[in-house]
């Protein structure tokens, strides 16, 4: 069963951002999806969205705001927005550099009337640099990162869907960015700008994959090293149902249950990090999965040390028993959708509902 939390806008901000204002300028993607996480922990998030814009207040990355329409180029709404922004303690937006400047909402004024703010910005190429004014989608900012080439078949890289660079390298970078420098300016009394560009975070999770080419462990190209797919041991396979499963045996006592499991007698898989054996076994093991189901597969391997775990749909996923148990998905406006990570033992994060709001309301509220 889904949890059903209740579609109550007025419910009371119990997360551990409580009492944190912030200002979000509408955009798409990463922006959205890290005011969501803001919003989900407790945080106040007035969302600043063009007139007529018609904000879907079901959708999930629009949840826990309040959300305001008004038009950036009339002088008064600026006047406002400054007046707003003056109370806040985070303001998020997602325009091309240069953007915010010519709008009269730049840095240099914001923080002019507000020390004290902390100025997220969230773009792909960054603040600077030869590409900052260029056009780009999540695909082009992780391709100069040495990410993509990494991410796919031997034939050809893979989009790893939108998960590295809007996601994983955009918006976490974005929420750990913003609260480290919230935290800072609680003790400072000083507000700064966090620049936050996807191929900086994109490039910042290739981290270890960096110190394990220099240290000799990772050669260039795809399905070649123990992580990409070209080991035996950890990867994907398919099944006799045409399901697929995935194992990740790579200590030795887990790669030991494995061959239990699997029935893996033959000498040669005793060469476990032999890369020139790897091709051979990977066409050996092939075979051996498709021999039984996923749900055949999930009675032997599942819940062992195997490191293994049955690879599932979208669709399939929140019935998982894992994941039922967890309650890691919920039902919100008759959508299954995730619901807020991480889970915090004193002050819980919840589902807020959104709701329009008029700009002059929140001024008078924010004052009090």
């Amino acid at each position: 069963m889904l949890d059903k939390p209740a579609p109550q806008s007025a419910v009371r901000a119990s997360g551990p951002l409580a009492g944190i204002r912030i200002v979000e300028f509408a955009g798409i993607g990463p922006g959205p999806f890290a005011c969501m996480m803001l919003a989900d922990m407790g945080a106040e998030v007035i969302t600043l969205d063009r007139v007529g814009a018609g904000k879907n207040l079901k959708s999930v990355a629009t949840r826990g705001r309040k959300v305001v329409e008004l038009d950036l180029k009339d002088k008064a709404a600026i006047a406002q927005v400054l007046d707003l922004l003056a109370n806040a303690d985070a303001l998020i937006e997602g325009f091309r550099p240069g953007v915010m400047e010519r709008l009269g909402l730049g840095p240099d004024v914001v923080l002019a009337r507000n020390p004290k703010l902390v100025y997220g910005r969230m773009t792909g190429w960054g603040q600077e640099g030869p590409l900052a004014n260029a056009a780009g989608h999540d695909i082009n900012y992780i391709s100069i990162t040495g990410a993509l080439a990494a991410i796919g078949t031997k034939e050809k890289p893979v989009p790893p869907l939108n998960l590295v660079g809007d996601f994983g390298g955009g918006a976490l970078y974005l929420v750990v960015g913003v609260l480290a420098a919230l935290l800072e300016a609680s003790k400072s009394g000083k507000g700064q700008v966090v620049d936050t560009a996807m191929c900086d975070g994109a490039a910042s999770l290739m981290s270890m994959f960096y110190d394990l080419a220099a240290s000799g462990r990772w050669v260039e190209g795809r399905d070649q090293n123990f992580l990409d797919g070209g080991a035996h041991f950890y990867g994907v396979y398919e099944c006799a149902c045409g399901h697929f499963v995935s194992i990740g045996s790579i200590e030795p006592q887990f790669y030991a249950l494995l061959r239990k499991h699997a029935g893996l007698t033959d000498a040669e898989f005793d060469a476990q990090m032999d890369r020139k054996a790897w091709p051979a076994l990977k066409e050996k093991l092939t075979e051996i999965f498709k021999s039984k189901t996923r749900e055949e597969w999930c009675k032997i391997m599942e819940g062992t040390d195997i490191c293994f775990a049955p690879i599932l749909t979208m669709a399939e996923a929140p019935k998982h028993p894992h994941m039922a148990a967890r309650k890691v998905f919920v039902e919100r406006h008759g959508v299954t959708q995730p619901a807020p990570a991480p889970r915090f033992s004193r002050t819980p994060s919840a589902i807020r509902e959104p709701v329009k709001a008029e700009l002059g309301d929140v001024l008078s509220a924010w004052k009090r």
